[in-house]
């Protein structure tokens, strides 16, 4: 195992640990556990939109829609369909579930607006968002406007940083494969990545998917932690959120992701005296952005831990450059 692989696993491991003790131990009070644990949330969903708005260069608005049904599939699945005492034990589980009803519900989204060109997801997400907030509202056994209570507490800091660890995990590995090679090229240009025959339509989807999938699964987490949702925690709103953490982070950035989501949801919980004024601080923050700092904090840099490692020629280190050839050489 090398250095650089060594330290990612020793730290998830502290990470891991950590999330484990601290809330037993009495280290932390309760409230500021509480907000880590929405952090972890809100970098689960921000990884996952910048997969689609960052890395691939599409733009979709309408990621809450996504994060709701996942909290409400998962919810109901505790509530309505497992055992209580089945609950704890089956909520990876029942996570999982929800990520797959939010990517089936992606695909049922992304699979006519990609096979257009334009800003189409856009006006697509941001319809599907709606329609959503206003299906959840008018289903009257799922509490409609109300919302819906009585999932049991098993969102844990421990839960909210093993699915922290395995999104950052698999997002990594994705985006410096040849799948990530290929929704970059989309995202620099997409005639061009056809012409060199990547399937831009396929990899576009599949990203989609991905992305809709973690989100659920963040819904879920949200679902079980709040142990009370309603249609208005998912409106347009959660979406602008989104956007301006992953714009605040910076567009094709992991580490940006998470550093996003962390000034955001603590920039709001020190902001709670406002009242509902706190509320405004996310769209402007978005047109501040959008105008004077649209590659965010960290823009498309990455931090050298979340890099992979080169391998260099015959297992050893680089050596140094090779010296320029003549201009004469050959003649």
């Amino acid at each position: 195992m090398s250095r650089r692989n060594w330290l990612i696993s020793s730290g998830a491991a502290v990470v891991l640990a950590l999330a484990w003790g601290l809330p037993t131990s009495g280290a932390l009070n309760p409230y500021v556990i509480q907000i880590l644990m929405y952090v972890g949330i809100n970098m689960i969903l921000t990884l996952s939109l910048n997969l689609v708005n960052g890395y691939m260069g599409e733009f979709s608005v309408g990621h809450a829609g996504f994060m709701g049904i996942g909290a409400y599939v998962a919810s109901v699945l505790t509530v309505a369909v497992l055992p209580p005492a089945w609950a704890a034990p089956a909520f990876p589980a029942v996570l999982v579930c929800g990520g797959a009803a939010a990517a089936l519900a992606g695909l049922l989204v992304a699979y006519p607006s990609f096979r257009t060109r334009g800003d189409y997801l856009a006006i697509v997400t941001l319809a599907f968002n709606m329609i959503v907030k206003s299906v959840l509202e008018n289903i009257s056994w799922l509490g409609g406007p109300r919302g819906y209570l009585g999932m049991p507490r098993l969102t844990t800091l421990f839960w909210v940083a093993a699915w922290v660890i395995l999104t950052l995990w698999i997002l990594r590995n994705l985006v410096y494969s040849n799948f990530g090679r290929g929704i970059t090229a989309i995202r620099e240009d997409e005639v061009a990545a056809n012409l060199t025959s990547v399937d831009t339509r396929r990899l576009k989807l599949y990203a989609f998917l991905i992305s809709a999938f973690f989100a659920g699964v963040a819904g879920g987490l949200y679902a079980h932690l709040l142990q009370f949702i309603n249609p208005r925690s998912f409106s347009i709103l959660k979406s602008t959120d989104m956007l301006v953490m992953v714009y605040l982070g910076g567009v094709g950035s992991l580490t940006g992701s998470l550093l996003g989501a962390a000034i955001f949801t603590v920039l709001l919980e020190l902001l709670r005296p406002l009242g509902i004024w706190r509320w405004v601080v996310g769209p402007l923050m978005l047109v501040l952005l959008m105008i004077y700092r649209p590659q965010g904090v960290m823009g498309f840099k990455e931090a050298r831990l979340f890099k992979p490692e080169l391998p260099q020629p015959g297992g050893g280190s680089p050596g140094p450059p090779a010296p320029a050839a003549s201009p004469l050489q050959g003649h």
